[in-house]
């Protein structure tokens, strides 16, 4: 048994953009959750993940990249942002023949850490984005995956106190991401159409069109199952069209418009309504990035496609949804089109879904008494939504429009 032999090429297309670093020491790491199937698809010895080394590797023992980008946090430009506590192991091929990279998130500091962070992980969030990631995977809907959670052994302080902390590494075809094209931007064009290259596009306007339809779609597949992501910032909107950075996302179960679970969106930008405004202004701010290699009129013309381009996504994935006002409803009656992560079609919608005080419930059992066992009857049934023996019935009952608050977990 041996570490799987990773290549690195993001960070040899873009030195520029990558630094060196490792993942902070860990005393006692224990993996908690592997993800086998994936494990496999990738290529990875399930074997070895489990071993000590196999552990030790998945906390960043052995290194990788810290990736730079910009980005618009809640509507304010940051010329630099980058990966604060996030590793980039580097990238294999998967047994699908598609490039897949493999990330850490909470393994400590790196140069691009913003002042006062530990750059760690506190195990609460890194159970979250494991199941909602999974769940989406399983009901069809682009997103990078999740392989392992490992709980480090430490504690971390948050804002209530000390935590457990936690590392959960993720799996994604790319992380590439708008903010990426921004900061390229800000230095020369010629870097900006070395992104471009990177992200598998020969042009400004080709990059442009498909992030517009991969993004309006991938929004489209969010509002068809309630999910509010909270932090939709440029610099958490990726070029692949996956969702990413599941950190203050929840769950609109009566598909309220004015829906904000997060602790820091005051002002409701990312309200679940709103979804479809936000990935537009986004995709402007593409636009505005990629005008070093391009012009201005064919990436206005593109753009100008937003309209159609989201109400034919609406009209093909959002079927049973209707809207009233400000108020979106779900009528369960209507087929479900989307095909589930086996390619399967559904005509109804998932029954267990990470409904957020089951999940809620379910991770503070884990913070609290490193008791699991919650959590994986939890990941059972959302991982297999539509089959309504995956889980017990009760897990399967609506909770309604119950007042709940997440925090993004830094």
């Amino acid at each position: 048994m041996s570490a799987p032999t990773l290549e690195h090429t993001l960070a040899d297309a873009l030195p520029e953009m990558a630094v060196d670093a490792h993942g902070a020491p860990c005393e006692a790491p224990e993996l908690v959750v592997l993800n086998e199937p994936l494990a496999d698809e990738l290529g990875l010895d399930v074997a070895w993940l489990r071993s000590d080394d196999g552990v030790a590797w998945l906390t960043g023992a052995g290194g990788g990249h810290a990736m730079a980008y910009a980005g618009h946090q809640f509507g304010t430009f940051v010329p630099l942002l980058g990966d604060g506590r996030a590793l980039l192991l580097g990238d294999l091929t998967d047994a699908h023949g598609v490039r897949r990279e493999i990330q850490l998130k909470g393994s400590g500091r790196t140069s691009f850490s913003r002042p006062g962070s530990d750059g760690r992980g506190a195990i609460g969030p890194m159970l979250r984005e494991y199941l909602v990631s999974e769940f989406m995977h399983a009901v069809g809907i682009p997103t990078t995956r999740s392989l392992a959670v490992v709980a480090t052994g430490e504690t971390v302080e948050r804002q209530f106190g000390p935590v457990p902390g936690g590392i959960v590494a993720r799996v994604a075809r790319s992380h590439l991401r708008v903010g990426t094209v921004q900061l390229a931007a800000l230095n020369a064009g010629d870097l900006v159409q070395r992104v471009v290259l990177a992200a598998g596009f020969p042009a400004a306007d080709e990059l442009l069109r498909t992030v517009m339809e991969r993004q309006l779609r991938l929004v489209a597949a969010w509002m068809r199952v309630g999910f509010v992501h909270g932090v939709m910032n440029t610099d958490n909107t990726a070029l692949s069209g996956e969702t990413i950075d599941y950190g203050p996302c929840a769950f609109t179960e009566t598909f309220r418009g004015n829906a904000v679970y997060s602790s820091i969106d005051r002002g409701g930008r990312y309200a679940f309504g709103n979804q479809p405004n936000i990935i537009a202004w986004n995709l402007a701010r593409l636009a505005d990035a990629l005008l070093a290699i391009s012009d201005e009129a064919t990436l206005t013309s593109i753009l100008g496609g937003i309209q159609e381009t989201w109400d034919s996504q609406w009209t093909t994935l959002l079927q049973g949804l209707s809207t009233t006002g400000d108020i979106t409803t779900y009528n369960s009656s209507h087929p479900w089109p989307l095909t589930d992560g086996t390619g399967r079609t559904h005509d109804h919608g998932p029954l267990f879904l990470p409904r957020n005080h089951m999940l809620d419930d379910a991770i503070t059992k884990a913070e609290k008494n490193r008791d699991y066992s919650s959590y994986f009857e939890l990941l059972a049934a959302v991982t297999d939504p539509f089959n309504p023996d995956a889980g017990p019935e009760w897990m399967a009952q609506p909770e309604g429009e119950r007042e709940y608050v997440t925090f993004c977990g830094t």
